[in-house]
Formats: structure tokens, sequence, C-alpha cells
């Protein structure tokens, strides 16, 4: 697995997230003032608080090592790991998606990708089709991919970085003609699967959401491990949902509740989390 999937990787909602995922939430979310560096020390102590153990810490570490996201710096003679340049892009990548609230319009168009790989390189064929798949592009057809027009940017900046602009072309589009877009996009997009993960999203961490909004202060630590739980279990449904307009989903679609969900949270938890993290770094 590259690091741009392993950066963006997190089991469905509902179920623990691993260690590496919740790892990776941490520097996302709190390494980057540090330069993208933390003591393991440091690292040990913060995912106690959310119950990982110390070897289950140092485990994750060296996989996210191997696999090209973290890299072993010392500082101080204090030992620890830095995010990679992949790592630091794919993060600044997710920020735009992961808190991004607002969805796109029927008016805004889309991004349809089209590519063509010689049979000799089919290998970059699997890259570029993981990596659409993992932006959050749907399959309108045989080579061509549909997103919404918002991932201009973010589409363009992934193809140059993995070096396969010279395989695809981009274009922006309106449908014109035939059929109802709302059939279209369920044989574009998985959206039974998309309802079930974020219905088992809410279901998760509902009580969670309920419980703050019984208290009327805040203990940072706890706020810090429930933080980093919904978040690693949030960050992978914005690629997999990439923002489709609300109009054309299904009546009471399930990720309008969790977005409610998550970025109320979000807003409940995200200073406190931050105080905790402040504290426990030297």
């Amino acid at each position: 697995m590259t690091a741009v999937s392993e950066a963006t990787e997190v089991d469905g909602a509902g179920r623990t997230a691993q260690p590496r995922q919740l790892i990776v939430t941490v520097y996302g979310l709190y390494s980057r003032g540090e330069g993208g560096w933390l003591s393991v020390r440091s690292l040990i102590d913060l995912l106690a608080g959310v119950d990982v153990e110390e070897p289950a810490v140092r485990s994750s570490i060296s996989r996210l090592k191997r696999r090209g996201i973290l890299s072993a710096v010392r500082r101080d003679g204090a030992a620890g790991y830095e995010l990679s340049e992949t790592a630091l892009a794919i993060l600044r990548e997710g920020d735009e998606r992961i808190f991004r609230r607002e969805r796109a319009t029927p008016g805004d168009g889309w991004l349809l990708a089209v590519f063509s790989v010689p049979e000799a390189e089919r290998h970059k064929r699997h890259v570029l089709r993981t990596q659409l798949a993992r932006l959050g592009f749907g399959t309108a057809s045989s080579g061509v991919w549909i997103a919404p027009a918002h991932l201009r940017d973010a589409t363009s900046d992934m193809l140059r970085r993995l070096e396969l602009e010279g395989y695809a072309d981009l274009f922006h589009a309106e449908h014109l003609a035939f059929g109802d877009v709302r059939e279209k996009i369920r044989d574009w997009w998985d959206l039974d699967q998309l309802e079930a993960l974020y219905t088992a999203f809410v279901d998760e961490h509902a009580a969670a959401l309920r419980r703050w909004q019984r208290r009327k202060t805040t203990d940072e630590a706890e706020a810090f491990a429930d933080y980093v739980r919904v978040l690693t279990d949030w960050r992978r449904l914005p690629y997999l949902d990439p923002g489709l307009p609300a109009e054309l989903l299904p009546p009471g679609w399930a990720g309008i509740r969790a977005a409610d969900l998550f970025f109320t949270l979000h807003s409940r938890l995200g200073e406190a989390a931050a105080a905790h993290v402040s504290r426990t770094l030297p």
C-alpha cells in the first residue's frame, strides 16, 4: 500500500479504528505545528488517552515508517518521527476535503476525467483508477470517471504529483440528456454502501454527541479522546462521498445527519482537544 492510500485509510465507520489510523489522525491534527514531528514518548502518552497501549503504538509507527508516511528523526536527543513530504501533501489536501461542510449544487456542473493508458503501462492504469476512486470519483463508463466540479484542483494536483497528467484529460461538463441524473448517480456511485456507512457513523458517535450536549464544562483529556475517535471515523467518508448535491440524493440522506453530528462535535471538542495536546507535548 502506498503512502497516498495509507494516509487516508480508515476502517468503516462503526468499527474500532486501528492504532495506525489513530496515529495518522494525531499527526494530521497536531504535528504540523511542530514541523510535522512528534516524539515517540509524546505519541505514546497521547494515544494512551484513546486506549492504545505502548507496544501497539510502536508497532504501528514502524509500519507507517515502512510505508513511507513517517521518517525517523531525533531532535534534541529525543527519538521521534516526522511526516514525509508525500504524507504532508495528502494531509493538506485532506484538510480541504474533511473539513468542507458545503456540498456541490446541480448548477456547479461536473468534472470528467477521461484517461487512456497503453497496455504496456497497465500498472499506471491501476494507480490512476485507485487515485480517482480515492478522490471520490464515480464511474460513468469505461475510461470516463465523474465527480463534482469542485474537485478540479485536487485532481489536477494528484495527477501532477504522481506524474500521470500525460494519461488523462479533465473536462468541465453539464448533463444535458438523457435520463434522470438522480438515477444515474445511483449507477455512478454506490449510494447504498454510503448510506450504510453514514448510518453506522451516526450510530457509533451519537451517544458522545448527547453526552457532550448535556455538559456545561469540558474535560480536555476526554475531549481529545472523543475528538480523535470521531475524526478518525469521519475522514474516510468525505472521500467516498465527494460532496454530491443534496438535491440529487435520496430523501432523508444519512450523510446530512452524519455531517451535522461531526461538525457539532468538531466545534464542541476541537479547542479543548488541542489544549490537551499542548499540555502533553514537551
